[in-house]
């Protein structure tokens, strides 16, 4: 890692969309890229957090051809911040329907963070759909991440932040922080709604890079941050509706398929640990530990790798 790969050129979807994906739910889609080259999808993270025009970047445009969607309830998808028919399954099952509405067969599957997990879980349930995957940031959502960020081991780390995270919550609420929060974020009371949205997204903002995050300020803002937070903790209150220890116990489901696993040393929100089990357990897949690297995809190391990822899959690196 000499020179540090860096973005493609901002580029334009060659085409959009809303797709029905039934229960209410309209879920937005764009395609970039080059029609008929190599398929791709991309899967943001949060829950709840929806896509930007810097994801679109990360594949060379000459060579893919990549689905980029706002994931049920968030970004331009409708109902805003829509809890109900909202689960992991539900967005499993979106994806395979973009996938057939593309036409294809199959098609590199990348994610991070929440998409790392919703990648895991989408790969080892459609393994023959997936020609390669993508990881950075690793989640596998048992309750000890959950714990870790929500409850007891970031709050060590960040106790000023922390102490903004606790602010909307009475202190005999404080021994179920996830809970407290999604009673707040269910009011029908839009100010103590928005409240508790912009203290938990805000935490996550603050957190989620190595040195302070410029763009932490952008998690409060109203429209995100209530789509962001309320989506976020329902997925979380629920364990994701997968079993606890699942994407782990189930990676023996993505043998044969190659991969590339890249997480930042000091990654506050998943602990790294998750992401070396992973790599024992899926000897398809590179192993990329970044020094002096936190969370988001953003961190010039990580960056690095995904894009060398993207590169390699499309036979250029």
């Amino acid at each position: 890692m000499s020179e540090l790969r860096s973005l493609y050129p901002e580029i334009e979807p060659f085409e959009t969309g809303h797709l029905n994906v039934g229960d209410g739910h309209v879920i937005y889609w764009e395609r970039v890229g080059t029609r008929g080259a190599k398929p791709a999808v991309f899967l943001h993270g949060g829950p709840g957090g929806g896509i930007s025009p810097v994801h679109r970047r990360l594949f060379d445009p000459e060579l893919y051809d990549v689905i980029l969607f706002d994931q049920r309830g968030c970004g331009r998808s409708t109902p805003h911040a829509e809890l109900e028919a909202n689960t992991t399954w539900h967005l499993v099952a979106d994806i395979e329907r973009l996938r057939e509405m593309a036409g294809f067969e199959k098609w590199l599957v990348v994610g991070g963070s929440w998409g790392s997990t919703l990648a895991l879980t989408y790969a080892q349930t459609h393994a023959d759909r997936v020609s390669e995957l993508v990881v950075r940031g690793v989640y596998t959502l048992t309750r000890a991440e959950l714990d870790w960020y929500y409850q007891f081991g970031v709050s060590e780390m960040f106790p000023d932040k922390w102490e903004h995270f606790l602010a909307p919550i009475p202190e005999a609420e404080r021994g179920d922080l996830i809970a407290a929060y999604r009673k707040r974020l269910t009011s029908t009371d839009r100010n103590v709604q928005l409240e508790a949205a912009r203290a938990w997204s805000m935490w996550e903002g603050q957190t989620i890079t190595l040195l302070p995050n410029p763009g932490a300020s952008t998690f409060g803002e109203a429209d995100y941050a209530i789509a962001f937070a309320r989506i976020e903790n329902h997925f979380f209150t629920h364990g994701a509706w997968l079993e606890e220890g699942q994407l782990l116990r189930d990676a023996h489901k993505l043998r044969g398929i190659p991969g590339l696993i890249v997480h930042g040393r000091y990654d506050m929100p998943c602990p790294a640990r998750y992401a070396w089990q992973l790599s024992k357990e899926w000897p398809d897949a590179e192993f990329y530990l970044i020094e002096g690297a936190g969370h988001a995809f953003s961190e010039p190391g990580i960056l690095d790798r995904l894009i060398y990822a993207t590169d390699k899959f499309a036979g250029k690196a």
